[in-house]
């Protein structure tokens, strides 16, 4: 069945621009010859500002093109659009997503196009810019969605015609990879939804499980995307560093000097196609580096603009897809099996009950109730959905003694089991009954400001 746009809203009818008019002519760009990989898309931009997203802006200036270089020599990919960015390429390598403008002054928008000559059909009508889309299994895509000047995270069934919103925290976030394992690597700041440095995340396609993939927060890190091996390399300030299974932290990459952005192709013979650049000063240009090697190889530049977004368009493996475990229920629960297990040393016995927090529509920090935590560390509660929440631990005479700094949601009907409070989703839970489900299997009621505290306490 023919997919259907998926209809948030009005876009007025575009006109046909020429490439002339975009100023890149092909001449003044250099692509070196005999690379023996799939053909390459990518995208050439004047000015690129990767962390524009951050307060929601435009990454790309408003000359931006995807090209695609193959055995014909180099073309742009949609000559007949404006602007256009974000390639993605399906996993069977025959269709590529991108954001792009038919005209200068439209919203961006998601669209599709077959290689090498089909014609570009539409996947989103946004009443704001669309952009940054990824496929998902199963004719499913991700994207981004600026609504209210900030940007949140949809994924959309194309055969349905279906969307749903995949974040509810404040501030930005911006889908960057969809790992093997289904889920959608993102980028917001830490702490999550307040202002700081870009971070990396991880939620389900239905929106629920959203955590910090690593928990040693510190430099910028965003750009990330998954290689065949199952690592994800990142941009780390401005260099490169991976998150690897055998480690709880990052680990950098000793790579030539210079800046980098993260999401590299990977070649058939394990090289990285990079954007990289001398300094702050300079274009970002796609060089070809074998990992372990001292220099750069040049794949392609231009003498005055940023070349960067390098997609290789080939088959790769379609990841896993994820079955949702939502049910039908307004509310949530939520079990932490011991909130000693934390990053922060928390004094045994300490820990008398929890707050919960979330944020009303201008933004102001609204109180929801208490609920107790036994001398396990164990707490089970029943919580709203869809919003902005943070917990909040306190002893026994009602002082703090750890606070979220960011916030996390979960989706409605969502049942979910933490190890304990910011313990790193590395670590495994203890093989144990939590207390508060030996005495009770109801959650405490956190749904309403008029929640309280439980007489199931200490």
């Amino acid at each position: 069945m023919p997919a259907r746009p998926i209809t948030v809203g009005l876009l007025s009818l575009a006109i046909v621009i020429s490439f002339g008019i975009i100023g890149l002519a092909p001449a003044s760009s250099q692509f070196s010859s005999g690379l023996n990989f799939p053909p390459l898309l990518f995208t050439v931009a004047k000015q690129y500002e990767p962390l524009a997203w951050l307060r929601g802006a435009d990454r790309f200036s408003s000359d931006a093109i995807i090209f695609l270089q193959d055995a014909s020599g180099r073309h742009p990919l949609i000559p007949s659009f404006a602007v256009s960015a974000d390639p993605a390429v399906s996993f069977d390598g025959k269709k590529v997503l991108f954001a792009g403008k038919q005209h200068p002054q439209d919203h961006w928008q998601i669209w599709e196009v077959t290689i090498p000559t089909g014609e570009p059909r539409r996947i989103t009508l946004c009443t704001d810019d669309c952009v940054r889309p990824l496929y998902l299994p199963e004719e499913g895509v991700v994207y981004a969605k600026k609504a209210g000047g900030r940007f949140i995270i949809e994924a959309a069934d194309l055969a349905e015609g279906k969307s749903v919103q995949l974040t509810y925290g404040p501030g930005n976030f911006l889908p960057t990879d969809v790992l093997r394992d289904g889920r959608i690597l993102f980028e917001s700041t830490y702490p999550l939804g307040a202002n700081g440095i870009p971070e990396l995340y991880t939620v389900y396609s239905d929106g629920s499980g959203v955590e910090s993939y690593r928990c040693d927060h510190g430099k910028a890190r965003y750009s990330g995307k998954q290689l065949a091996s199952g690592d994800v390399v990142f941009t780390s300030g401005s260099g490169l560093a991976r998150f690897t299974s055998a480690r709880a932290q990052e680990v950098r990459i000793s790579a030539p000097a210079g800046e980098y952005l993260g999401e590299p192709a990977e070649t058939p013979s394990s090289d990285w196609l990079l954007a990289w650049r001398p300094d702050a000063k300079g274009y970002f240009q796609v060089k070809r580096w074998k990992p372990g090697d001292a220099t750069l190889l040049s794949v392609t530049e231009e003498q005055s603009a940023n070349v960067i977004q390098p997609t290789l368009v080939a088959e790769r493996t379609t990841p896993k897809r994820h079955p949702s475990g939502l049910h039908d229920w307004p509310n949530a629960n939520l079990l932490c099996l011991n909130a000693y297990t934390s990053k922060y040393k928390l004094a045994a016995g300490s820990i008398h009950s929890i707050r919960l927090y979330t944020r009303d529509s201008a933004g102001a920090t609204k109180l929801l109730g208490t609920a107790p935590v036994e001398p396990d560390g164990s707490f089970f509660v029943q919580i709203p959905t869809e919003q902005p929440l943070q917990i909040e631990l306190l002893d026994g005479s009602g002082k703090t003694l750890k606070r979220q700094a960011g916030w996390f949601w979960m989706r409605r009907g969502e049942q979910r089991a933490c190890v304990g409070c910011h313990a790193g989703p590395e670590t495994a839970p203890e093989n144990a009954v939590p207390m508060v489900l030996l005495k009770s299997t109801t959650p405490a009621d956190m749904t309403s400001a008029s929640a309280h505290v439980s007489s199931r306490g200490h």
